[in-house]
């Protein structure tokens, strides 16, 4: 086995012990090497360990795999080839080695610094953890849970137990930073990739809109699988690892104030410790410390938006059966007057339906067979409750209740510490039956990304700056929809009253319209800004669907009278 020269401790892994221990080698102030890890466990001996983390190459440089005997050789310039057993030869540019998969490797834009952190595991901090490994030789994330043995739900992902897809925008951006994710989970867990106007039905405003194909391709998948195959992707990668059961108890500042250098945590109930970065970001969702954790620093908190919503929900899975909803995928079904009550009814894998419903301001439903069935019949569709009625239940009830969308708004902050971003959830959280918080958060993930490209010179104010935009369509289209409820307190702008108005006669004129379902379900799936709708072209069949209907309504009306008058 090729000899490395002198190791020194990584300042990552001596805080770890040595289930996380790594070497970190500096080869004459150029070449680091690590041993790479596959979720805490270090490869077998012989196996391809995916090496190279390899900064400010000079003259030609000769790499080795620590166990493989794998080789790269890296030339001076812009360009380089790396070669070794069993790997195709791909050319790469001078920066950083780091790879997708394990046959996969790829480039990293520019490498920022030694070590980032990652508060949080779920899809959000998942997502921001891929972001950051292009630019950070160790990225680590921090879960206070331990992750499942197989894809079942946790404790801190207590939604993980109902209703969950991936819309058709987050879908593709988690694709972009996963190739072949969605077909994957397909694959190895039975989940269904789908047309999301025309394999499901959309109901709103208590009507039904067409059917019909489209560009916008989604994924249904329970939330274990979605979150579980992401996390297997991710700590596939070699310079990103996960310590579990680990509680962050506060942040650590330098002797200024002004710059994060790391975290206070506990791993496994141990004596708390400090864990270094060069960045650290908050993923850790609705519940975030974030406030209080600045505070601590000296920092105003940020001003936090509030729209009291009292969602509940109840969700039970069943067997889904070939016939049921003549192969559709699902049914949604948004609250409207007079119930103001929501379903949902999913496909997903191992040929069961996840169905979940509820209501506003505690309106929930019961968790019993019968009262279930008899709130489900409230709705308008009998669809779901007939597929309950006959269907076989595979699990108990389970209960969600949401209390509040809110928002953190960092953006408006005039101070704010060097080295330290919040994210995902932790920025803004809304109700999740309109099911955009997965999506946001890949969108976040990708601007996150673009932010880093320019580099960590007042980074966080570009990316509040940025994240704030993107927060802004799906609150929104979830705080503008549950403002319609009559006892949902909050302003209601005339402008908002319009567009509410607008879109009570878009769904009307969208029960024939598959155009117009369509360009309404790419709002909602958040591929087209809310002002798509609004768009002469758009709005002319608005105006012509709303004069048809009430023609198409008389017309039949006066046909049944003539067939049911006695003939002469």
């Amino acid at each position: 086995m090729q000899q490395t020269p002198q190791a020194r401790p990584h300042h990552l892994f001596a805080a770890f012990g040595p289930q996380h221990r790594g070497d970190d080698v500096a080869s004459d102030g150029a070449l680091h090497f690590a041993q790479v890890h596959q979720q805490g466990k270090p490869f077998a001996q012989g196996q391809r360990t995916g090496l190279v983390i390899a900064t400010e190459l000079g003259k030609s440089k000769r790499l080795h795999a620590e166990q493989s005997h794998d080789e790269a050789t890296l030339n001076d310039g812009a360009q380089g080839t790396l070669r070794g057993r069993g790997n195709p030869s791909i050319a790469c540019t001078r920066w950083c080695w780091t790879h997708r998969d394990p046959l996969i490797w790829r480039m990293a834009m520019k490498l920022l610094g030694e070590h980032a952190i990652v508060i949080g595991a779920s899809m959000g901090g998942l997502l921001a953890a891929r972001a950051l490994s292009d630019f950070y030789t160790t990225v680590t994330v921090l879960e206070r849970d331990a992750f499942p043995a197989a894809d079942t739900p946790r404790k801190g992902v207590p939604q993980g137990r109902h209703a969950h897809g991936l819309l058709a925008r987050g879908s593709a951006v988690i694709e972009a930073f996963f190739p072949e994710y969605n077909a994957e989970v397909v694959a190895q867990s039975g989940g269904l990739i789908g047309d999301v106007a025309n394999d499901v039905i959309w109901i709103g405003r208590n009507v039904r809109l067409a059917n019909g194909s489209s560009d916008l391709s989604g994924l249904l998948a329970s939330r274990p699988v979605l979150e579980g195959h992401l996390r297997r992707r991710l700590l596939g990668l070699p310079n990103v690892r996960a310590v579990e059961n680990c509680s962050v108890r506060g942040l650590v500042a330098d002797a200024t104030g002004k710059h994060v250098t790391g975290v206070r945590a506990c791993i496994e109930g141990k004596p708390e410790t400090t864990i270094n970065a060069d960045l650290v970001v908050d993923a850790s969702g609705r519940g975030s410390s974030s406030a209080t954790w600045l505070a601590q620093l000296g920092y105003r908190p940020p001003a936090n938006e509030k729209v009291h919503v009292g969602i509940c929900y109840m969700s039970r899975t069943y067997r889904r059966r070939p016939g049921d909803l003549d192969g559709k995928h699902g049914v949604v079904v948004a609250g409207s007057a007079p119930t103001w009550r929501n379903g949902i009814m999913l496909a997903q894998e191992n040929d069961r339906w996840i169905v979940s419903t509820g209501g506003f301001l505690g309106d929930d439903a019961p968790d019993n067979d019968e009262g279930f069935l008899a709130f489900l019949a409230t709705l308008p569709t009998m669809e779901i409750h007939d597929i309950v009625a006959r269907g076989e239940p595979l699990g108990e009830f389970h209960r969600y209740h949401y209390v509040d969308s809110q928002r953190r708004r960092y953006e408006q902050l005039a101070r704010f510490p060097g080295n330290y971003l919040v994210f995902g959830d932790a920025l803004c959280s809304f109700n999740p039956i309109y099911g955009q918080g997965m999506t946001a958060a890949a969108q976040e993930a990708l601007m996150l990304q673009a932010c880093l490209r320019a580099g960590t010179k007042d980074l966080a104010r570009r990316f509040f700056k940025a994240a704030a935009k993107i927060a802004d369509i799906p609150w929104h289209i979830a705080v503008g929809s549950d403002l319609r409820h009559p006892q949902v307190k909050g302003a209601r702008p005339p402008m908002l009253r319009f567009i509410n108005w607008y879109i009570d006669k878009l769904h009307l004129a969208a029960i024939e319209d598959s155009t117009l379902a369509s360009t309404f379900l790419k709002v909602v799936n958040l591929m087209m800004p809310p002002s798509s709708l609004l768009r002469p072209a758009i709005a002319r069949r608005v105006f012509l669907g709303n004069l048809m209907p009430a023609i198409s309504i008389a017309s039949a009306a006066i046909e049944t009278a003539k067939q049911e008058e006695p003939s002469s």
